[in-house]
């Protein structure tokens, strides 16, 4: 009883081609006419997959066909190198020896360790893939180090406004001649309310700053910001305005969704309303400062009054009516301290660059309720609770600053004694 004949699933592939060719040449045709009709014809191997062949190999296969049978086209077992048959057996003692010392040891860093010591050149080089290979084979950890797994991946979800604050950068074109433009916008997390809004020429630190210069004064001071890793906001001095200001920075790395996922949500709003008409646009004035009015009164007017999914239809405006302030928001000294010192940093240190005081508001609007920050809808009318002041009358050609104090007048006689005889019919005595 013959045994079956089992062959690989490389062997059936080449002898399914080969039969083909050695059929054509059965019936008369010559070899490499037989070999070009078969590769003109689509092949495919045991899975239904198409399977690309050249005319050298169906050659190499014919020939080891008609030399050995089907057995000749069993593909040869590769002779199993033990180590490595191009590394140095120096550099492979080391390699085990530094394993055994520390399992966790990297590749790059034991290439770096061998060429300090002297058992590599300088100017020699290794693959870290074959190193790595000859540690797989000889057996070796190559256990990388471990990391951190339990990392709490919930999106941020903060109940109050203020309590954190997204900003991120948008790269558009804008113009006729297509001029390149980043938009900067600040978001909050609870009431997606946009706060501000800036444009530029590049994503630099003095954007960022400006545009949180204008959200402290406007809205009051987060306690948190979540930043991602943009060149404006890794910078020296982003991280010490929030430090002075204080606010806690929170850098996202990659695949950090908790601060991405409402920023990015906006960013696609924001391309389809806004972004989009502004390519190639002749009516476009490419101008950071025309851009950053055109986008900052979209953000006002239409966005923050826009119902929001995630807010159960409610818009961002009506939304951050009803919630609390929490916010411990700075005085403008504090804002402009903070803010101004890293602008101009050429200026001597603790004084600060004059900005103009009619942008600035008063302590008592950055300290108002959260009722009061955000816009009331068109056709409401809301009053301003502002704290008293004494009536004051100024005097012609004199500033706010410079008021009349009420002229001191000290008491006669006259106006003592009757004074004591008021005093005197009120008690009886």
């Amino acid at each position: 009883m013959k045994r079956p004949l089992i062959l690989s699933p490389q062997a059936l592939l080449r002898y399914q081609a080969v039969s083909q060719v050695e059929a054509r040449v059965l019936a008369g045709k010559p070899l490499a006419e037989a070999i070009d009709e078969v590769l003109a014809l689509p092949q495919v191997d045991l899975h239904g997959d198409p399977v690309k062949l050249s005319e050298r190999t169906l050659y190499r296969w014919t020939a080891a066909y008609r030399a050995c049978g089907v057995a000749g086209l069993e593909p040869k077992a590769r002779p199993r190198v033990e180590a490595s048959a191009v590394l140095d057996p120096r550099l492979l003692e080391f390699l085990c020896e530094q394993k055994k010392l520390d399992p966790l040891a990297s590749v790059p860093g034991l290439l770096e360790l061998a060429r300090q010591v002297g058992v590599l050149a300088e100017d020699e080089l290794v693959s870290r893939v074959t190193v790595w290979r000859a540690c797989r084979r000889l057996g070796l950890p190559l256990k990388r180090r471990q990391r951190l797994q339990q990392r709490d991946m919930r999106p941020f979800a903060y109940p109050n406004r203020m309590l954190m604050v997204l900003a991120d950068g948008k790269h558009f074109r804008a113009g006729l001649k297509r001029r390149y433009r980043v938009a900067l916008t600040f978001l909050d997390d609870a009431t997606r309310y946009g706060l501000a809004a800036k444009v530029d020429t590049s994503e630099n630190t003095e954007l960022f700053l400006h545009g949180l210069h204008e959200v402290v004064r406007r809205h009051g001071l987060m306690l948190a910001m979540f930043l991602d890793q943009g060149p404006g906001f890794i910078s020296d001095d982003t991280m010490a305005v929030l430090a002075q200001l204080p606010c806690r920075l929170i850098h996202g790395t990659k695949a950090y969704p908790e601060g991405h996922g409402k920023i990015e949500k906006f960013h696609q709003l924001l391309i389809d309303r806004v972004l989009r008409g502004l390519d190639r646009n002749p009516e476009i004035d490419p101008d950071p400062q025309a851009l950053t009015l055109r986008l900052t009164h979209w953000l006002r007017e239409s966005y923050n009054h826009r119902p929001h999914e995630g807010l159960d239809g409610d818009s961002s405006a009506a939304l951050g009516r009803r919630f609390a302030a929490p916010s411990a928001a700075p005085g403008p000294r504090l804002a402009r301290r903070a803010v101004s010192a890293h602008l101009h940093p050429s200026r001597p240190q603790g004084q600060c660059h004059p900005l103009p005081k009619r942008r600035l508001r008063s302590a008592s609007r950055l300290r108002r309720p959260a009722t009061d920050d955000h816009p009331p809808p068109a056709g409401e009318r809301r009053a301003v609770h502002r704290p008293s002041r004494p009536a004051c009358s100024l005097a012609p050609g004199r500033s706010h600053r410079q008021r009349l104090r009420p002229p001191r007048t000290r008491p006669s006689a006259a106006g003592a004694a009757e004074r004591a005889a008021s005093d005197r019919r009120a008690t009886g005595f």
